[in-house]
């Protein structure tokens, strides 16, 4: 197979402005991204390390051998692990049941969305080193992602997502706005784990100014809302992680047919 074919192969193959993201095909590569998701929770954020972490320096858990990883590289600095500058893991529901569940499930109550007909996805684990921290490293990451659903007919895409601290009062201006503007249905409402729920609903109505909300949210949970993301009902503090959790729901079929066509591989390249 010639490398044109291996790439015409790939789920995942997408360039522009300098970065190029496919999934990673190494041991090595998925070391790069525990090794970046390392400096960016545990060094540049206020996760703490257990000893086998901290010791050799990269973040990782039982889950990462049953998820496929996103990987962005700087094409500048090569294709290898080296280049690494962003991730995303991603798992689907035939490798969550090898593992024996979604890493969602320690903080929620997925069964509405383990139920769903079709293929759904858990996303996690997102990371951009600092100095790639641009409006081009997110497009070209949802780029990615977009390529995937489409690759594997992804119905479902969920996962928790974070806002920094564990003081949920602190921050109780964005998950006031998300409880009573972006509370996912019923019917695929997930539910924070009882011995682990934090209410949301914090404040009265009146005390959520909209555009302060939104600003307050972080880029990642934005991105999903853009995409007519809902919430779960409930915050998980995680102290190990130092941030307050969310559960994010996205039907793929709620997302703009202007989006898929924006960000599908058959679009001419633009860079």
């Amino acid at each position: 197979m010639t490398l044109i074919e291996a790439n015409r192969s790939r789920v995942v193959d997408v360039r522009a402005a300098g970065l190029y993201m496919r999934l990673a095909e190494t041991d090595e590569e998925v070391m790069a991204a525990q090794a970046l998701r390392y400096r960016v929770f545990y060094e540049g954020m206020a996760a703490k390390p257990n000893a086998a972490v901290a010791a050799v320096k990269r973040d990782f858990d039982s889950f990462d051998d049953f998820c496929d990883h996103l990987l962005v590289f700087d094409e500048s600095r090569g294709e290898g692990p080296n280049a690494v500058v962003g991730t995303y893991r991603v798992m689907r529901r035939e490798n969550a049941a090898r593992c024996g569940q979604f890493y969602s499930a320690d903080e929620y109550d997925i069964a509405p969305l383990v139920s769903y007909p079709g293929e759904i996805l858990e996303l996690g684990r997102s990371c951009i080193d600092v100095a790639y921290r641009t409006g081009k490293t997110m497009q070209i990451l949802w780029r990615g992602i977009a390529d995937y659903v489409l690759g594997h007919d992804i119905q479902l895409m969920f996962g928790c997502a974070s806002l920094l601290g564990t003081d949920p009062d602190h921050l109780a201006v964005p998950l006031t706005y998300l409880h009573r503007n972006h509370l996912a249905p019923p019917a695929l409402r997930p539910v924070a784990l009882e011995k682990r729920y934090v209410s949301m609903n914090r404040i009265p109505a009146a005390e959520v100014a909209p555009s302060l909300a939104r600003k307050m949210l972080p880029p990642l949970i934005k991105g999903y809302l853009r995409l007519g993301g809902f919430v779960g009902d409930g915050a998980v503090v995680d102290h190990d992680f130092g941030t307050t959790d969310v559960c994010i729901v996205v039907k793929t079929d709620l997302v703009t047919e202007r989006y898929y066509r924006h960000y599908s591989r058959d679009e001419p390249s633009k860079s």
